[in-house]
């Protein structure tokens, strides 16, 4: 599936002393709706568990819903309040988000992730090519074509780009069978490609398929996990589906996963999260050697993105997780009620890839 749009809002949550708490609630294949139905539901569905309660109490929260509180709410709020209420608890401390969650190093390294199934040849291979300019030395591509010849000559042109000792990657969104798994995985080995990890080649929770894997793969690692929430995490891990879990940009759940996959010995992927605030728990945890970064356009969302160089993040030295919405996003790209698609006028430059921060 491709999505050539995300809609995006910011959520603030304002403190007692007016210190604000930033998250994003996006949607990557249908519109939000109006800004005002957008806040008629988080009054409805959200506001009576905030309303007067401390930040850090909200963080750190054992909840169990039961009965018709087990439920996802209308709009997909989850992810930004996470982020919102670890801002504003990691400010109310003056603390770095990161350095709140427990974390003894200030960056971690990095892989340029192309998203990129859907480019041409010459797009594929310039995008991969900036980015081994930019001090990437690890590549993820997006494989699982009906046809394995295309995904080994997908892997050729990333060769070419990069050069022969970089580390690769690949993602078949499960696109593969086991069994398809294991032979493609030796036709790109006899085609010159080692893979360093397959992410998600087959169905999520075929846990017996993915364990199998983890057992004939050789040297390549199994990474999986992206599509479960924290109790589909949890069970992967028991089933030993996994060399290495996936997760994303909730930050408590991602502690907590975190958590039991360190007493687990399991390695821990943070894959793409907004404008990468990931870093803040990649940075925590200690089995986290690798975040995505995947070149979407969000950075004129923000006062001031995470700084990379030579391959690596790092966390930002402010309180909170570091991201600040900026006045220019508030007053150039506030759209309050639905647009057609051709009322939106052209995306911001990406200015990462044009030579910019």
């Amino acid at each position: 599936m491709r999505a050539d749009d995300v809609h995006v809002a910011a959520l603030e949550l304002i403190g007692p002393d007016g210190t604000t708490g930033l998250g994003f609630v996006q949607a990557l294949f249908f519109p939000q709706p109006d800004e005002a139905e957008m806040v008629r539901l988080f009054r409805s569905e959200v506001w009576p568990w905030l309303e007067g309660q401390q930040s850090g109490a909200l963080a750190h929260r054992v909840t169990r819903p039961r009965g018709g509180n087990a439920r996802r709410l209308t709009l997909p709020f989850d992810e930004a309040l996470q982020q919102a209420v670890w801002d504003l608890f990691a400010k109310s401390l003056g603390q770095p988000l990161w350095k709140l969650l427990g974390a003894r190093k200030d960056k971690v390294r990095a892989y340029a992730s192309g998203l990129d199934f859907h480019l041409p040849d010459d797009e594929f291979q310039n995008l991969f090519a900036r980015a081994a300019d930019e001090g990437f030395t690890a590549f993820k591509i997006k494989v699982g074509h009906p046809e394995i010849e295309r995904d080994i000559h997908r892997l050729d042109l990333l060769k070419q780009a990069v050069g022969a000792g970089a580390t690769v990657m690949i993602d078949a969104n499960e696109a593969w069978s086991p069994k398809q798994t294991v032979r493609n995985l030796d036709l790109m080995r006899q085609a010159g490609h080692d893979i360093f990890w397959m992410e998600d080649p087959i169905q999520r929770n075929d846990f017996e398929g993915l364990r199998l894997l983890r057992q004939t793969a050789g040297p390549t690692l199994i990474n999986s996990g992206e599509y479960l929430d924290v109790s589909g995490k949890r069970a992967l891990i028991e089933a030993g589906g996994a060399d290495m879990l996936n997760v994303h940009g909730h930050v408590t759940d991602v502690m907590r996963i975190g958590w039991l996959a360190a007493e687990k010995s399991v390695p821990v992927t943070l894959g793409n999260s907004f404008l990468e605030i990931g870093v803040n728990m990649a940075l925590a945890l200690p089995e986290v050697e690798w975040l995505e970064y995947s070149y979407q356009n969000f950075d004129h969302l923000v006062e001031e993105s995470y700084h990379m160089e030579n391959g690596y993040i790092h966390g930002r030295d402010v309180p909170g997780h570091g991201l600040v919405l900026s006045e220019a996003a508030r007053r150039d790209w506030h759209r309050p009620t639905l647009l057609e698609r051709s009322e939106l006028g052209a995306a911001p430059p990406q200015v990462r890839l044009s030579g910019g921060r």
